[in-house]
């Protein structure tokens, strides 16, 4: 069905690009603010850092499923700076026992961004196609005929209305906003690394995810999009090997998240997460040291 643009969207507007010069100040002022906030001497230090204690990591084949943590147990297995899966976490939420159904009528009328077109080749660009409605009119839309067409996604999303739905394990002392993420199988979200601890919590559907330590970075050509946001074109799916040759020797990890897991990802592991089937998730990410690095 065609979908009309959604005029009175509480959500920002999208900015004009910024000439070269100013883009370089802004990004400096960014990286020295979010350093600020996590309690390191920089940005780009703490990357280093992420990285050189990576080198020391095991073998990394196989992410470990565990059982409910306390705060405690948590920290003292993220502090050895691998991924892991928390199981049934978020089974008991209350967002996890609602329908779409449901959050079509409770919360239709809440203003959404989703990303079309080609979003995963423009996943880290300024300027990449988005297109405002409300929540119900997304929900509505038919699914594209080509299997080869990303289907639109709304991704990265803040949706406070539901907030009060999702009971966030007390593991970080200070953490960012929830961000909501749904979409039908086959969105996807392409390789990439945060550099902020992540908890990603899988309320509907299941997802793919593939992982890879942050030092092997060499091996999948990554750009930095911001201070804290690297991309990468390499699709663990699929990769292209004429392409990226030395995607051949990174240490790709595959691992299916269900409803009710609750996946940790520490800050500067790279991930490319894909739905196998209609999905809600949520995500936050700390705002301090990561814990790999005694955060």
């Amino acid at each position: 069905m065609a979908v009309e643009k959604f005029s009175g969207s509480r959500l920002p507007p999208r900015q004009a690009q910024p000439a070269e010069q100013d883009m370089a100040a802004k990004k400096l002022a960014e990286a020295e603010k979010a350093a600020q906030v996590r309690g390191v001497a920089s940005i780009e230090a703490m990357r280093d850092a992420i990285r050189q204690a990576a080198r020391a990591l095991p073998a990394f084949t196989a992410v470990p499923r565990v059982g409910r943590l306390d705060a405690a147990d948590f920290r003292a297995r993220a502090a050895a700076g691998m991924p892991f899966l928390v199981t049934g976490i978020v089974k008991h939420w209350p967002l996890a026992h609602l329908t779409a159904q449901d959050l079509r009528e409770q919360f239709g009328h809440l203003p959404v961004r989703a990303r079309v077109g080609d979003y995963v080749n423009t996943a880290f660009a300024p300027d990449r196609a988005m297109q405002d409605m409300l929540l119900r009119d997304y929900l509505d839309l038919a699914p594209p005929d080509a299997a080869s067409d990303l289907p639109p996604y709304v991704g990265n999303l803040s949706l406070r209305e539901l907030n009060r739905l999702c009971h966030w394990p007390a593991w970080f002392d200070k953490m960012g906003p929830p961000r909501f993420w749904i979409g039908p199988a086959r969105t996807v979200t392409p390789m990439h690394c945060d550099y902020d601890d992540n908890i990603f919590a899988q309320l509907w559907g299941k997802k793919r995810i593939f992982l890879a330590p942050p030092h092997h970075d060499v091996f999948l050509y990554t750009r930095e999009a911001n201070p804290l946001l690297f991309g990468s074109p390499v699709d663990p799916e699929a990769p292209d090997v004429e392409a990226f040759p030395l995607a051949r020797q990174a240490a790709l990890v595959e691992i299916i998240v269900e409803p009710g897991d609750m996946l940790y990802v520490p800050a500067g592991w790279y991930h490319q997460v894909r739905a196998l089937s209609f999905s809600l998730s949520s995500n936050r990410w700390a705002r301090g040291q990561p814990l790999a690095l005694g955060g």
